[in-house]
């Protein structure tokens, strides 16, 4: 994904009408050149946004969450959405940047003495396949069923790749939103079906064929196959690995009880509401996003929530002490119980036992402890392992044809001059569609800058940038007023930075980030 060198801030039009008409007119002039207006044409809410002398009319809402593109920020021809940084074409509507996978409408715009009118809204034009070239492979495997594997999938056939495509998702579903297992979905305020990415008719329609419950066995790189556990083999000419991270278990007597729980796919989602449902007590194992999130989650159906983890102050060491002591502060006020500095001794049916001797009354355990990246496959098949997959900026692994992307990637990031891994949903998504770009030659440099959010209770964080390491952290605003934005710093080097319900200077931050990365090639 290209820097774009352009940036503008958001400039809003004194308009008359807070949703005008844009069918009805606007006067040229009233629209800042890099300003963006937001209205309706015909019941539905548009876009008005100019660039120069061209004004162009999309959908005003992105179409990952429905986030208001109005609030957000233009670069290049692009408008990028405030909350969760999709980005999205001017031009033709395309999504250009996960995590938003669907386009968003156009209309016609037209320009008469002075004044702009928004006309019909206009057919999406559907690309014709692009023959497999003799420097194209003819078939693409996939391993993965998350976040990359998604979109490498679908980014392969929106560039025109016509050849096989295969999908092995070890998952018994499709595709599914898994940052909103921890939080709407399993809180009750999202649905099940709202929680897929795609139906299966989607992969259908396109060509894209998913196993499901595909467990992959080996890849026997000589051959270049993939063998599944049921005797079924594929062969590729290009491969991708996006085998994700899977839960860290709890090794303590008790483990085993069908009320403890672990929370990774929609099938662990589905099975830990049918278990709250009628749930009184609960104790959540690990103070990390996921165990916040879930914590957040169970008390808004009711749940007694006690948090159980070995830390001092909940997620300090990624969002530092400020921020651990207000979010923990944040859980008491709905009523959670923290139970810090120590660990679970052993879990039996009716409670939890504390290394201390206390035990702890609960129906319902969730362990939340992290994850590791899922590396057998890799690793059998003889590619260079640091901790992750060693990918090089074209996300290639050691071996010519075969791309990892996703938890398992470990790549060399501009931005800190490191080669880093990170496991967020953001940034999967993103590597699978530079990955599939690559596997179709693009040779496109993954120069993403990591981006994740949280949201507990009414509260939301949005992090940008990377920052395994700091020795100074500033807060500008209040965290109590839940409205700032925190850097963290090593020396005078910015390396990320957090932001409370500021979501424009998130982005702005991101745009930043491209800015140093580009200047740095």
């Amino acid at each position: 994904m290209g820097t774009y060198s352009v940036v503008d801030q958001v400039k809003t039009k004194p308009a008359s009408s807070s949703n005008p008409d844009l069918a009805q007119g606007v006067a040229f002039n009233d629209l800042e050149d890099g300003g963006m207006l937001a209205g309706h044409v015909g019941g539905k809410a548009v876009l008005l946004a100019r660039r120069g002398d061209e004004v162009f009319a999309i959908g005003a809402a992105c179409t990952h969450y429905g986030a208001p593109l109005k609030d957000g920020l233009l670069v290049g021809n692009t408008v990028r959405c405030p909350w969760h940084h999709a980005a999205f074409c001017l031009r033709n509507g395309e999504t250009l940047r996960a995590p938003a996978l669907k386009p968003v409408s156009c209309w016609r715009v037209e320009r008469q003495h002075g004044v702009v009118y928004v006309r019909e809204e206009l057919e999406r034009a559907t690309g014709t396949p692009t023959p497999v070239r003799s420097d194209m492979p003819e078939s693409v495997v996939i391993v993965g069923g998350g976040a990359a594997g998604n979109a490498a999938a679908e980014m392969l056939r929106r560039e025109g790749y016509s050849g096989r495509l295969t999908m092995l998702s070890a998952d018994e579903s499709v595709p599914c939103d898994r940052p909103s297992l921890s939080k709407g979905f399993l809180a009750g305020t999202a649905s099940d079906a709202s929680n897929l990415l795609r139906s299966l008719e989607f992969y259908e329609h396109r060509g894209i064929d998913l196993k499901l419950n595909a467990r992959v066995a080996l890849i026997d790189r000589s051959a270049s196959v993939v063998h599944l556990v049921d005797g079924s083999s594929y062969p590729y000419d290009a491969l991708l690995l996006a085998t994700g991270a899977e839960p860290v278990r709890l090794d303590v007597p008790g483990v085993d009880f069908p009320h403890v729980h672990y929370l990774r796919t929609l099938a662990d989602s589905r099975a830990l509401v049918a278990r709250a449902h009628s749930s009184r007590q609960a104790v959540v194992i690990g103070a990390s996003f996921i165990g916040l999130e879930v914590a957040a989650s169970l008390r808004a159906r009711g749940v007694e929530v006690h948090v159980v983890a070995p830390d001092s102050i909940p997620m300090e060491r990624v969002l530092g002490a400020e921020v651990g002591t207000f979010v923990r502060r944040l859980h008491e006020g709905h009523g959670v119980a923290f139970h810090l500095k120590t660990t679970v001794r052993s879990i039996d049916e009716q409670c939890v036992t504390l290394a201390s001797g206390a035990r702890l009354n609960a129906d319902l355990v969730v362990v939340g402890i992290g994850v590791r990246p899922v590396l057998a496959l890799a690793e059998k098949a003889g590619l260079a392992i640091d901790r992750g997959v060693t990918v090089d900026a074209y996300l290639q692994t050691s071996a010519p044809g075969i791309f990892a992307a996703g938890d398992i990637a470990r790549w060399p990031d501009r931005l800190t001059g490191e080669n880093i891994r990170v496991e967020h949903w953001v940034v999967a998504e993103r590597q699978g569609q530079t990955a599939a770009r690559n596997i179709l030659g693009q040779r496109e440099r993954f120069d993403c800058v990591p981006f994740f959010w949280t949201e507990q209770y009414d509260f939301s964080l949005g992090y940008v940038g990377h920052a395994e390491r700091w020795d100074r952290v500033d807060v500008e605003g209040q965290l109590a007023a839940r409205d700032c934005t925190i850097t963290y710093r090593r020396g005078n080097e910015k390396l990320a930075m957090a932001v409370v319900h500021r979501d424009l200077e998130g982005v702005q931050a991101e745009v930043e980030f491209e800015r140093v990365m580009a200047e740095r090639r």
